[in-house]
């Protein structure tokens, strides 16, 4: 890796870090709107600084920045969820990386959810949570093919739907 992807790797590294320091504080669904408001300002900057790496060297595939900082990209995309353009990019170049074999249908569908979420329409994969009930079962983003989640999940390395929610149970 080249010095300028190394360091690239890094910021990648350190976006990421701290975009999920902010997230273990709660601060997105945090009732306090000065903690949602430094939310929406990281993950605005961190949108925008992943459109800036967009235009320099397309998606950071694993092979270009190293498995971390590639990671870290899918996550600040995963996190621009006022800025569907950069979402919608990035989902884009990173359903190419998949095509070429660059990166995991995983992380795409993951993606590919949050995104469609964000436009108003319904999930593929059944991976976005739209809250959680008073009695700790969560509320999932109504999806398209209900009856095929689990098929569909499975054909991109997700475990099923039941085993998935169990995670956001308290």
């Amino acid at each position: 890796m080249t010095r300028d992807l190394t360091a690239l790797s890094e910021e990648l590294t350190a976006l990421a870090a701290a975009d999920q320091e902010m997230a273990v504080t709660g601060a997105a669904d945090s009732d306090d709107p000065a903690e949602q408001l430094a939310w929406r300002r990281l993950t605005a900057r961190h949108g925008d600084r992943l459109n800036e790496i967009m235009d320099e060297v397309g998606w950071p595939t694993a092979g270009l920045v190293g498995e971390d900082a590639a990671r870290a990209a899918w996550l600040v995309a995963q996190h621009a969820d006022r800025q569907l353009d950069v979402q919608r990019r990035a989902l884009g170049l990173l359903e190419k990386a998949v095509g070429a074999g660059e990166a995991g249908a995983r992380e795409l569908a993951f993606l590919r959810d949050r995104t469609l979420v964000n436009e108003g329409l319904e999930q593929v994969y059944g991976t976005q949570i739209a809250g959680v009930r008073e009695d700790g079962s969560p509320i999932p983003w109504p999806c398209a093919e209900p009856e095929r989640v689990d098929e569909l999940r499975a054909g991109v390395g997700i475990e099923p739907f039941a085993e998935y929610v169990t995670r956001w149970s308290h």
